[in-house]
């Protein structure tokens, strides 16, 4: 049992939320929700005891196995698959008392741990982490590559995988499904509906919560409250009381100014003054009740394309790869008004490519692709965040788009993004991850494209803006394509979808449960492909193999390496700010210009690290298509 009673938290001079009280029992499976920066991970650090509260009490049983996914991975020589085993403290614990027992020829002890590792079901530990392994997505040939050798997105997985084998009392997970694609993502689902122990997740995900979590914790208005239900019944809940709290609000407010009215009525009468002070002391009694909260900051939509020739987009039999290597053969696709497209199928498949060759920023090997004269695409891809002027404001980016058009019409688009008041006005180069998508979009939204492109739009958007963006694409009257492993985004704004795999294009005739179905086919198919082969290929032979696919894409692995250094860097140095930042005596007076110096240099480290990240993903993704 985790319990949590009248906490309060404050980071730096902000307050995070407080007066806060709830429990969370053994076996609950709970969703923390909010918006970015509202102390979820804080909470997190909470249990992890990596923080302490500023007020109230937290409390939980001794001797807890609590699990969470390491944020850096070190570059070790360690095959793959011992690397996940470690998650598993006990097991390694009882394995080097074992070796300590045989080296010392100690028969009895020997019994013993085999008779502990029996318990523990260590026997399985290698079958438990090769399931693991092949959830996330990883061959049975990698799991003895070395974690070293791996790119950043597939060592993060490595990560999760290494959580998942611990045998925890308590799990946290801190958006899981970030790099993961739609095959990793509903693995991981269906293995969280099973763990056995309590369960603590951060996700902007609905489907992903509503399937497996019990109870939601939502931290709003500096405040974290404990809902029964999945996401879905939070929702309605939420609704319900903020109608109710609406309510009670406006009566409140009748009654205070009826009894206001007598007050400046009488309080002059000699006769009524006793009763008009009486009214007065009444509402300085009164517990005020707020008035409701808005449900979302956001609110934006799709004009009416103009022209809308038909069909807006053709290929006819082209080749999608890199250099000479082919990751989609002979595609043949036609893109008409309306059509409303979603593309699934393996990570590696080729699906960004032919995005990519969609958009015109990517030439297909072979083949033909054709565009109405009046085509205008709205691209959105993670890589265009770094396209933004960083010295610019958001309205700067928009008067570049539209000379004519005038202030106040452009602050109001802006608004319905969430950019407001002066914040139209600084500089995008501190901005966080979340909003540089979100201004991305905005100015995707305003040049009312008739065909949008769109390549995992909702990473790094919180949930409301992903409502917010379902809504708008709901009521947009071109053509959509869009890759997502958000399968609520999928649902809502997709009726046609196609399945990119084994090198082709073709129409998938079912919806994603089906596709969730057709995953499962798969995995048993390749998991007996896998007996059938692996006795013709050599340990020696598969080391040969990898040598030489690894010497041949070495520029693109250099590439990734350069990156990954530059993003463990700025990540290590971030962390010492922040751990800075944390300390209370850098607020004193007398430390007014190491606090400043300390905030600026935040600022260029959180771009900095931005911005390696972007070129980490960008190597990690040639690489991946290379490697198919």
């Amino acid at each position: 049992m985790l319990n949590f009673k009248n906490i309060a938290l404050r980071r730096g001079a902000q307050v995070l939320f407080t007066n806060s009280s709830f429990t969370i029992h053994k076996g609950q499976k709970v969703g923390f929700t909010g918006a970015n920066g509202a102390g979820k991970s804080s909470l997190f650090a909470l249990v992890k005891n990596e923080l302490h509260l500023d007020e109230g009490d937290f409390s939980m049983p001794p001797n807890l196995e609590i699990a969470h996914v390491a944020q850096e991975t070190p570059a070790v020589s360690s095959a793959a698959i011992d690397y996940v085993i470690d998650g598993d403290q006990e097991l390694r614990r009882l394995q080097n008392q074992l070796l300590i027992a045989e080296q010392t020829d100690n028969g009895l002890k020997q019994a013993e741990l085999h008779a502990a590792l029996d318990t523990i079901g260590g026997y399985t530990a290698q079958a438990r982490a090769s399931r693991l392994m092949s959830g996330l997505g990883f061959t049975v040939d990698q799991e003895h590559n070395a974690v070293s050798s791996f790119s950043g997105g597939w060592r993060m997985r490595l990560n999760l995988a290494q959580a998942l084998m611990c045998r925890s009392d308590v799990l946290l997970l801190d958006e899981p499904t970030n790099h993961l694609d739609l095959d990793a993502v509903i693995w991981l689902q269906d293995w969280l509906c099973k763990y056995p122990g309590t369960l603590l997740l951060i996700s902007h995900d609905r489907d992903f919560l509503d399937t497996i979590t019990d109870h939601i914790v939502h931290i709003e208005q500096n405040k974290a409250e404990l809902y029964t239900g999945n996401y879905s019944a939070f929702e309605k809940m939420r609704a319900e009381k903020l109608a109710q709290q609406q309510s009670a609000y406006q009566k409140q407010q009748r009654e205070i100014a009826h009894i206001q009215s007598f007050v400046n009525r009488f309080k002059a009468q000699a006769t009524k003054a006793r009763q008009a002070q009486s009214r007065i002391k009444a509402l300085e009694r009164m517990e005020l009740i707020a008035m409701a909260h808005v449900d979302s900051p956001f609110d934006f939509s799709f004009a009416k394309p103009g022209k809308m020739p038909n069909p807006l987009l053709t290929l006819d039999k082209v080749d999608i790869g890199y250099e000479a290597t082919s990751v989609i053969e002979q595609a043949g696709l036609s893109i008409s008004p309306g059509d409303r497209i979603g593309l699934l199928g393996p990570n590696g498949a080729g699906k960004s490519s032919l995005i990519k060759v969609l958009a015109g920023v990517m030439l297909p090997l072979s083949g033909k692709r054709q565009e109405a004269e009046a085509l205008k695409i709205g691209y959105f891809a993670q890589h265009q965040l770094e396209q933004l002027q960083l010295d610019e404001s958001p309205l700067s980016h928009l008067q570049k788009l539209d000379k004519q058009a005038t202030e106040k019409d452009l602050r109001n688009f802006l608004g319905g993004f969430d950019f407001r008041g002066d914040k139209v006005l600084d500089a995008v180069k501190p901005f966080s991850g979340g909003e540089k998508a979100r201004l991305v979009l905005a100015l995707l939204v305003y040049q009312n494209p008739n065909l949008l492109l769109l390549d995992e739009p909702t990473n790094h958007l919180d949930l409301d803006m992903r409502h917010a963006l379902c809504v708008a694409l709901q009521d947009y009257q071109g053509a959509i394509v869009v890759v997502s492993h958000d399968r609520h985004l999928l649902r809502s704004v997709t009726d046609q979808l196609l399945l990119v795999a084994g090198g082709k294009v073709q129409t998938f005739d079912g919806d994603l449960d089906d596709y969730r179905l057709w995953l499962a086919e798969q995995k048993k198919g390749d998991e007996k492909a896998v007996i059938e082969i692996a006795p013709t290929v050599s340990r020696k032979d598969q080391r040969k193999l990898d040598a030489e696919r690894r010497q041949k894409h070495k520029p693109l692995f250099d590439a990734l390496k350069k990156a990954e250094i530059t993003v463990e860097k700025y990540h290590n140095e971030q962390r010492q700010l922040e751990h800075q930042l944390a300390d209370p005596e850098i607020y004193a007076e007398t430390e007014k210009a190491r606090l400043k110096h300390t905030l600026e240099r935040k600022v260029q480290v959180d771009k900095a690290l931005d911005d390696a990240e972007m070129a980490w993903m960008e190597a990690e993704e040639k690489l991946n298509k290379v490697k198919g």
